[in-house]
């Protein structure tokens, strides 16, 4: 700490004298028309390249630098990533190479020349002006170390972004997968919308909100848990595909695979069913893999993940009896399934209902063992609040869950659009909810009351985008593909 303090009145001298010789040590009238990468894409491959007569400028951070008496090389990089320039005493002048000396690795800089071919081969731009555009008053990570405290990496991502190429093109990936869903949607003639932030009520999840208040109102908001009930609101009103990309917030544990901000598609689509959606997200998976990696075939966390079609369709319990030492009458029978939960370590209440109990079980003995793509089905209608009840057997629910590589990475249904079932399942949630479940459903009048204008047939989807990209960009933390995730406060 006392090294870095003197590194910092260092520069800060070097600012200061800058000051006092009339020169501004943060201009900005500098104007490059050039990127690293036009430069390496225009005359990587040119032949006669010393006898190009051009005029480049470009602009970016000093990340490297080499000194030799009257000449240096240093390594700038900018926003398409890194080139080297050469700057030479007897070409920039006396006193702009004076002032270059004083440049330091992390400052910004803005330059003039032409580009040439080292003796080694490597394309460089010959230097003939050069500016300070920012002093760096901090110092970068050291070359060799990098910014390698996970933590650090995560609070003071500028820097990570800055020294840490593969960082930068997780978020460059993620850019490009966002628009890659939202061009596939849009092609597909859904209309992209935006609901509120604020809800009244939360509802559309199992989960517990965050709670504010509206001065001018004098009223308790919750920041949204999910966007579903609004969005099929839009479309009793006639919008009969929707999709909305943007933040959710649950106020719940974080770990590799939580954040209480977080990123979701939901998109709604009338005249369509659950199995509908399973063929649909199929197709836009396979079709954003394809365009990110180039395979469907590819590496998650050293698994083997494929998105060959058809993928695998299983029942919540099909899927127990596949991974779980259990027989189908063991776990029809509500007192034999609680046995067995106990007998492979969940803590489970006496009273807990039999729906419950068995998703605690998938949980425990199926979930992470589903590693290529999987649709599970069939939930028990009472963990399934807003879903449509089957047809053949109402006490399951037409709905599917989406794993990969053992986490959840989309759930969707056909919607219930029963007003009378609707509300009837809100009572029940507010029930738990008086029980003491903090996750539970709030009743939603409103709700209810579109649905008596007439609910569409529809079936509806949510998509993690986080744990997608997680998932294609083989991240191991939910933090490494959220720009600024959530942390505890700095300890100073």
């Amino acid at each position: 700490m006392e090294e870095l303090s003197e590194l910092l009145l260092q520069r800060r001298r070097k600012v200061d004298a800058l000051w006092e010789a009339g020169i501004n040590p943060y201009p900005n009238d500098f104007k490059p028309q050039h990127t690293s990468a036009d430069i390496l894409s225009t005359y990587g491959n040119a032949e006669e390249i010393d006898t190009v007569d051009v005029n480049i400028t470009i602009a970016g951070r000093i990340i490297a630098r080499r000194s030799f008496g009257k000449a240096a090389f240093i390594q700038i990089q900018d926003r398409k990533g890194r080139i080297q320039l050469y700057v030479k005493k007897d070409q920039i002048g006396d006193e702009a190479f004076t002032a270059f000396d004083s440049f330091d690795i992390g400052d910004i800089i803005g330059a003039e020349g032409y580009p040439f071919r080292t003796k080694t081969g490597e394309l460089s731009l010959h230097v003939r002006t050069i500016r300070l555009l920012v002093k760096s008053l901090l110092p970068l990570p050291e070359k060799f170390h990098g910014l390698t405290d996970i933590e650090t990496r995560y609070r003071q991502r500028y820097v990570d972004l800055i020294v840490n190429p593969e960082a930068r093109e997780i978020f460059i990936k993620r850019s490009r997968i966002v628009n890659l869903i939202r061009n596939f949607m849009t092609d597909r003639d859904f209309l992209e919308v935006e609901t509120p932030m604020m809800h009244q009520i939360p509802g559309g999840a199992a989960a517990r909100p965050f709670i504010t208040h509206h001065n001018t109102l004098d009223m308790e908001l919750y920041l949204r848990i999910a966007p579903e009930l609004y969005l099929k609101r839009l479309v009793v009103g006639g919008m009969d595909r929707v999709f909305e990309i943007n933040r959710n917030f649950r106020n719940e544990g974080i770990s590799v695979r939580h954040n209480p901000e977080f990123t979701m598609m939901e998109f709604y689509q009338a005249y369509a069913t659950y199995e509908d959606l399973m063929d649909f997200t199929e197709e836009l998976f396979c079709h954003v893999a394809e365009s990110i990696l180039g395979t469907l075939d590819f590496k998650n966390q050293g698994l083997d993940i494929s998105f060959q079609r058809p993928w695998k369709r299983l029942t919540v319990r099909e899927a127990i009896l596949e991974y779980g030492d259990i027989e189908a009458a063991e776990l029809d029978d509500r007192d034999l399934a609680l046995s067995y939960a106990r007998s492979i370590g969940l803590k489970v209440n006496n009273d807990i209902s039999h729906s419950k109990l068995i998703m605690e079980i998938f949980d425990e003995v199926a979930e992470h063992k589903l590693i290529q793509p999987t649709f599970i089905t069939a939930y028990p209608t009472e963990v399934s609040p807003l879903s449509r009840k089957n047809d053949i057997n109402p006490e399951i629910v037409d709905r599917f869950e989406l794993i990969i590589g053992g986490r959840e990475i989309a759930n969707a249904f056909s919607e219930l659009n029963d007003p009378v079932d609707q509300k009837e399942r809100f009572l029940s949630q507010v029930a738990e909810k008086n029980k003491g479940d903090e996750e539970a459903h709030y009743m939603d009048e409103d709700y209810v009351r579109a649905l008596e204008y007439g609910l569409p047939p529809t079936a509806g989807e949510g998509i993690g985008i986080d744990r997608l990209v997680m998932l294609l960009t083989d991240s191991p933390s939910i933090r490494d593909v959220i720009l600024f995730p959530q942390l505890r406060k700095e300890v100073k």
